[in-house]
């Protein structure tokens, strides 16, 4: 009789196919996800005016930041829901969802409610200009309000993306950027029986979307069945296990402080960059703009290592993380590299798009896509690299290795090099960043100690479940441990 088909392919199929069908539909929903931002700045800036998209700014560097947070934590879920189903502990990777969904709710329903109230204090803080601040104000008030359904929505799709399912996310991404768009010039203008909120209405037209689709993923969980539902007394799970709790934080926390780090770094060389006039200021912009897209393989192959590597961690199977890194390394060099070639040939056409062909800014932002951009192959072997360690529960040298990268060497370089380079030391400071990060996540990933991390991660997961009756504590469940 032949063997039963595994009902796991991410841990028994093949490495290669399994991997590229993971990163198509992340990728997928990262491109999406931008360019519903972008169609969302369009709309505003077109409709309302460039007072009314500067505006917007300030609310979505708080949304961000925010943002910055839940994804380090939905992260940790991720990584812990992947060790359980690996581990074909099913049972555990729901407890997981439960304390993870249950732990953030309340804490983005009070956040969401407290920004609402005192959002002209934050815009005070970040300096927003008087001249846009009753704009401001408008839009981040109902930024707040859609803030618990975007939020909570990003956590279930990273979960779902940690259990094996990336098409799920893909479609649900796909429903809230088209209603977003859609959603825009009805509320910003008021067509038909909607009245025009004006500015306000590109936050509104964000709010009602991501609710919808929120909804509806829930309803399509629970109508097709899939395996992270809570149903019945499960959905006690709800309430959070303290213990695990201490665990997604302990592991959310760094990842979280990564993205604030990288965020804090850009800001810093943005200034240095504004003080060289407006010609470079608009060139990077520009560029930044391009780069947003160029980085998507190499962050989408780094969340789907992350994943698949978690699932064979928790099934023991270390072996194939090992090659599971190597070909998401393979993949990089071909998708990162082949847009960057790529982007070599028709960078003017791009760099059109922002700026205008007479432009002096135009060829400046062509020499930072010649000098800089190639940067971002050895960005992409790092993503990979760190998702795997990531997936071992390592989430402290990444965060090292990122700050040692971003501070000491690339405002390093532009201090050091800026008087026999110029401004080139401002944009040869990019490639070098990437550069050191790749050769540091290389030597920990060679000889650091998240093996024995994975190890541990495999045996825990074999062993650890959630306890039978709902009201009982895991560490009870697993001998008091």
């Amino acid at each position: 009789m032949p063997a039963a088909k595994s009902p796991n392919p991410l841990i028994d199929g093949s490495i290669a196919w399994q991997l590229l069908l993971f990163v198509l539909p992340t990728l997928g929903s990262s491109v999406l996800q931008s360019a519903g931002g972008s169609i969302d700045s369009a709309w505003v800036g077109n409709l309302l005016g460039e007072s009314a998209l500067a505006a917007t700014t300030n609310g979505n560097l708080i949304m961000f930041l925010l943002t910055s947070f839940v994804f380090g934590f939905g992260m940790a879920a991720t990584i812990l829901v992947g060790q359980a189903m690996g581990a074909g502990n099913l049972t555990r990777a729901r407890y997981i969802v439960g304390t993870a969904v249950g732990s953030f709710l309340p804490i983005v329903l009070v956040v969401a409610v407290a920004g609402y109230f005192t959002a002209p204090h934050l815009l005070s803080l970040l300096g927003t200009s008087t001249d846009i601040m009753a704009l401001a104000k408008d839009y981040l008030q109902l930024t707040f309000v859609a803030m618990p359904a975007l939020l909570i929505q990003t956590m279930l799709m990273m979960t779902l993306r940690g259990a094996g399912d990336a098409t799920t996310p893909l479609w649900f991404m796909i429903l809230a950027v088209a209603l977003s768009a859609a959603l825009n010039p009805v509320f910003i203008l008021g067509l038909g029986p909607i009245p025009a909120f004006g500015i306000a209405g590109s936050a509104l037209a964000l709010a009602t979307a991501n609710y919808i689709s929120l909804f509806s993923m829930l309803g399509y969980i629970y109508l097709r069945r899939l395996p992270l539902r809570l149903s019945g007394a499960e959905l006690r799970w709800l309430r959070p296990d303290t213990q695990l709790l201490r665990e997604i934080v302990s592991k959310g926390f760094p990842i979280g402080l990564q993205m604030i780090v990288v965020t804090a770094a850009a800001l810093t060389v943005m200034r240095i960059i504004n003080a060289e006039g407006v010609d470079a200021t608009a060139a990077y912009g520009a560029t930044q703009q391009i780069w947003t897209y160029v980085q998507m393989p190499a962050m989408a192959l780094g969340g789907a290592v992350s994943a698949m590597a978690a699932q064979n961690i928790g099934a023991g199977k270390l072996e194939r993380v090992r090659l599971i890194t190597t070909v998401g390394v393979a993949y990089n060099f071909l998708l990162t590299g082949g847009l960057v070639l790529l982007l070599w040939f028709m960078h003017p056409w791009a760099i059109g798009l922002f700026l205008s062909d007479s432009s002096q800014a135009t060829e400046l932002a062509g020499h930072i896509i010649a000098v800089a951009t190639w940067g971002f192959i050895a960005f992409g072997v790092s993503q990979v690299l760190f998702g795997t360690v990531r997936a071992a529960g390592e989430v402290i040298w990444p965060l090292i290795i990122l700050g040692v990268a971003l501070y000491p060497i690339r405002l390093g370089f532009i201090v050091w090099l800026r008087p026999s380079l110029g401004m080139d030391a401002i944009w040869w400071s990019f490639p070098a960043a990437f550069m050191a990060t790749m050769i540091m996540a290389l030597i920990y990933y060679r000889w650091g100690g998240w093996r024995a991390k994975a190890a541990s991660g495999a045996a825990n997961n074999v062993h650890v479940s959630a306890p039978a009756n709902p009201t009982q504590d895991l560490s009870v469940a697993i001998g008091g441990r």
